[in-house]
């Protein structure tokens, strides 16, 4: 039997080389009613362009018909129709490849360049959380997001800065962001006297205002770096202050200072050298232009700073129901109140003071917040809703029975859905939780039947007959979400790295918006089929395959919010 790891991108690769020479032709389907009868198609117009008469010759068709390769999936048939030609893979082959190799695919398809190193900086974490605004909050939770993925594909990762407000780890901790703390400033200190010795020697004494310690003209570099680049073209002046010296000194160190990281095999670099790594500046729109200044200080003032700065620009958020000046923390908890709230009428008993709900409603909190700011691209501008009163949640029933299960219609993504929240982010969080947590019920009550000798233990995955998974739904699982989630973790973590110009788009929303559709995808193949069925012998069989797709469903559901800093829930 065929062994490795199957991939959508060499199953495309394939396909295309195999039409002979020109660019892409074929294409995955993902809509269900055209999986139907097939999984890649070429359009007709196309091959037309192709071909000429659109005529795909028969020795094509056939080279298609018996494609194989590494990554490969296997064909059962290939045929022309109206619409293009047509490929159906053998779909039992492949949940058996799948199936068989679960971890494999809740992985990145391949690592990144071996000796990547970036420097994520953010620098709306150099304030106080009471002071951070949403879009700073938004460029925080990306920068964690792309950190996070990007060490997954073995790059060695290094965020900036270090964060010294004495309240700021609190916060974060309660949004699981992992950021460093601050350490000491020794060698800060003298990275700051041999910068600002260099200022000194370079301008003439004159009057400045108070703090500050020099002016740089910033204009002749922004002409030699060209205006194509980004730049504005208003930068001319930078005033500097011990704060900006002390900015760049901690950018100097983290490029000149790389600590070692036993998990990637990298020993300690105490001169890696500013062409060993790429900076990202993760920043909001607001603070765009101040970070341009320091960028162009920074060379202006080191000559080994790296060549490789590149901005992340995240867009605005704006907040409808509310005023502008929402921070940050408030709105934590206004999304921490409504989740509450939300869990009362669903158990009508407020749980808000129980001890074992206060982890589930810090989760589902922060599910709600990241899935509302991460699931727009993050050069977009990100609208959010509050509710306009705070009886919003008594409109939406009038009394929840005692009885109400969790296999029923989820009030609490019901009661998020309704309350004057308008993006899909917020409604998709707590959704994908739910979902979540619908995946640990079904496995616990197999645990349970199991042990009280309702059900067999679950057998060795390759005594599993997997030609008993004909459902639509669970091709649907397989091929549109475990088969491509190793392509998807690889497209949100690359970066282009020698792209000409000053800014760096990111695919941070691609997780987000999987997990979403996974999770409607499961949804609805959950509510129709009854996975646990009688503890009848001639049922275990597709009992089992059955389970075995999920299980792979809840290992790449795990893996994408583990990509967001959210651990799994086990009920809500």
């Amino acid at each position: 039997m065929a062994t490795g790891r199957l991939g959508v991108v060499e199953t495309l690769g394939a396909l295309n080389a195999a039409l002979g020479p020109g660019g892409p032709v074929w294409f995955k389907e993902t809509r269900a009613r055209h999986l139907r009868a097939r999984d890649f198609l070429a359009p007709r117009r196309a091959l037309q362009a192709r071909f000429g008469d659109g005529q795909v010759p028969e020795r094509v068709v056939h080279a298609v018909a018996d494609l194989q390769g590494p990554g490969v999936a296997p064909v059962l048939r290939c045929a022309p129709t109206p619409a293009g030609l047509t490929l159906q893979l053998q779909r039992s082959a492949v949940f058996e490849r799948v199936l068989g190799a679960v971890a494999a695919y809740a992985a990145p398809a391949a690592p990144a360049s071996p000796g990547l190193r970036v420097i994520l900086h953010c620098p709306a974490l150099r304030g106080a959380p009471c002071a951070l605004r949403l879009s700073q909050l938004r460029a925080v939770l990306v920068a964690d997001h792309l950190a996070r993925v990007l060490q997954a594909h073995g790059v060695s990762v290094r965020l900036v800065p270090a964060v010294r407000d004495p309240h700021m780890p609190t916060f974060l901790q309660q949004l699981r962001v992992d950021w460093p703390t601050a350490s000491e400033r020794s060698a800060t200190e003298a990275l700051r006297s041999s910068a600002l010795a260099e200022l000194t020697l370079a301008h003439d004494r004159e009057v400045l205002p108070p703090g500050v310690l020099g002016r740089v003209c910033l204009k002749e570099l922004v002409e030699e770096r060209g205006r194509t680049a980004g730049y504005d073209p208003n930068l001319d002046n930078c005033l500097v202050t011990e704060d900006l010296l002390s900015v760049l000194a901690e950018l100097q160190e983290a490029v000149q200072r790389w600590p070692e990281d036993s998990s990637l095999g990298l020993a300690a670099a105490p001169d890696a050298g500013a062409d060993s790594c790429m900076v990202v500046h993760v920043v909001s729109c607001e603070e765009e232009f101040q970070q341009q200044k320091l960028d162009l200080l920074w060379w202006k003032l080191d000559s080994r700073a790296p060549l490789r700065q590149k901005h992340l620009v995240c867009g605005p958020v704006k907040v409808a129901g509310a005023p502008g000046t929402l921070t940050a923390p408030e709105y934590y908890e206004l999304r921490h109140a409504q989740v509450c709230k939300a869990s009362a009428l669903k158990h009508c008993r407020d749980l808000a003071q129980d001890p074992a709900w206060t982890e589930i409603f810090g989760v589902l909190s922060v599910a709600t917040i990241k899935f509302e700011m991460l699931s727009t691209a993050p050069q977009s501008q990100v609208s959010l809703g509050v509710p306009q009163d705070q009886g919003w949640g008594d409109r939406l029933c009038g009394g929840c029975p005692p009885s109400l299960q969790l296999c029923s219609i989820p009030q609490l993504f019901l009661a998020l859905a309704d309350s004057g929240i308008s993006t899909k982010g917020t409604k998709s969080g707590t959704f994908v939780m739910y979902n979540c947590a619908r995946l640990a019920t079904l496995f616990e009550g197999y645990r349970r039947s199991m042990e009280q000798g309702l059900y067999p233990a679950f057998p060795p995955v390759s005594s599993l007959d997997f030609s008993l998974l004909h459902d639509e739904g669970e091709w649907l699982l397989l091929f549109n979400s475990v088969l491509p989630f190793p392509d998807l973790l690889s497209q949100t973590a690359a970066l282009a790295r020698t792209a000409p110009g000053l800014h760096i788009t990111a695919r941070t929303e691609m997780v987000c918006k999987f997990l979403v559709q996974l999770s409607m995808d499961f949804s609805s193949y959950y509510n129709r089929v009854h996975i646990l069925g009688e503890p009848r012998p001639h049922l275990f069989g597709q009992m089992f395959a059955r389970l075995q797709l999920l299980r792979a469903v809840r290992q790449v559901l795990h893996t994408g919010l583990a990509m967001l800093g959210i651990p799994p829930l086990s009920h809500i």
